[in-house]
């Protein structure tokens, strides 16, 4: 079985910026490349940057969220537009996959409403799918959409099998087994979460589905976040990371192979032994010999939710 070198890049958006964040991207996904890679795994909402204020501004208090909104979905990606071109140019030339988290527009309907999406790009450039969070996270309502089961999906590639949940959503068992049942073996989890519960979870799925786990965070200073946006000043003027990144790779038993990386930004990388998957499943499948179908009924509901048909 083959030996793959996969990355994660832990880096900083510039806030709100989605031309100069794109460009961020695009050197780490060039310099990936160059080392070997054949993966990269971004934050969750990379593009344009994670919208932390939903954790400290009040709900009600417009004049502070209402700049921020606008400024998130202006620089919002559109699946196919020039932003998603740029990506998948960039994975052709490195010749790696790319996992890229985003702030995605409806524009199949309104144009003015956004999504937490994932981004899979193979490395001949073409774009596999996107995925959009099925749940958004407490304040994260305030400026997502749900997402359903029409993008919940694995895909097969050069690498092996890619798959994956964004944050929170890997607290959610049966979405976890789907991915488990698609035979996920690269399975991603860009996330704004971070500490020592979140990497048990990590340790966790890795071992229950007997696969290797990237998870990708984003790290974030106060100094990040431009003055012109009023929320800033909530913030205590001793506090410097808003988030520490604590990116991490862990293997098919439940060990850390690479991380976790904090309070830095970098990019992650960590050698996979593809052979030790099989190994894992013999003594655990969940979705296979463990799976007691005699017992339990799963199904899973792709049918998509069109705000909007032509007919």
């Amino acid at each position: 079985m083959k030996k793959i070198l996969v990355s994660i890049a832990q880096i900083t958006p510039t806030f709100l910026n989605k031309e100069a964040t794109v460009k961020k991207a695009l050197k780490a996904i060039a310099e990936a490349g160059k080392k070997g890679a054949k993966l990269i795994v971004f934050p969750e909402a990379f593009i344009p940057a994670y919208p932390e204020w939903v954790w400290v501004n009040p709900p009600g208090k417009k004049t502070l969220t209402n700049p921020l909104y606008e400024a998130l979905l202006d620089n919002a990606v559109s699946v196919g537009d020039n932003t998603t071109a740029e990506l998948c140019k960039a994975a052709k030339k490195a010749g790696i996959h790319i996992v890229m988290g985003i702030s995605e527009r409806n524009t199949e309907a309104s144009n003015a409403s956004l999504y937490n999406t994932i981004l899979y790009i193979d490395d001949k450039g073409i774009l596999l799918g996107k995925h959009r969070k099925l749940i958004p996270t407490s304040g994260e309502r305030l400026v997502w959409a749900p997402g359903d089961g029409s993008t919940l999906d694995c895909y097969d590639t050069s690498i092996g099998k890619l798959g994956g949940l964004i944050c929170w959503e890997n607290y959610m068992p049966l979405a976890r087994y789907a991915m488990y049942a698609w035979g996920t073996q690269i399975y991603v989890a860009p996330t704004w979460d971070h500490g020592d519960v979140w990497v048990s979870t990590l340790k966790h799925i890795a071992k229950e589905g007997g696969m290797f786990v990237l998870g990708a965070c984003m790290p974030m200073k106060v100094s990040d976040i431009p003055d012109k946006y009023e929320f800033k000043k909530q913030y205590e003027p001793s506090k410097e990371w808003i988030n520490p990144g604590n990116s991490v790779i862990i293997g098919p038993k439940g060990n850390i192979i690479a991380g976790p990386l904090s309070n830095e930004e970098g990019i992650l990388y960590a050698e996979l032994d593809m052979s030790e998957i099989p190994a894992s499943k013999w003594t655990l499948d969940v979705a296979g010999h463990y799976a007691r179908p005699d017992v339990f009924k799963f199904s899973v509901n792709k049918t998509g939710n069109d705000i909007i048909k032509t007919i």
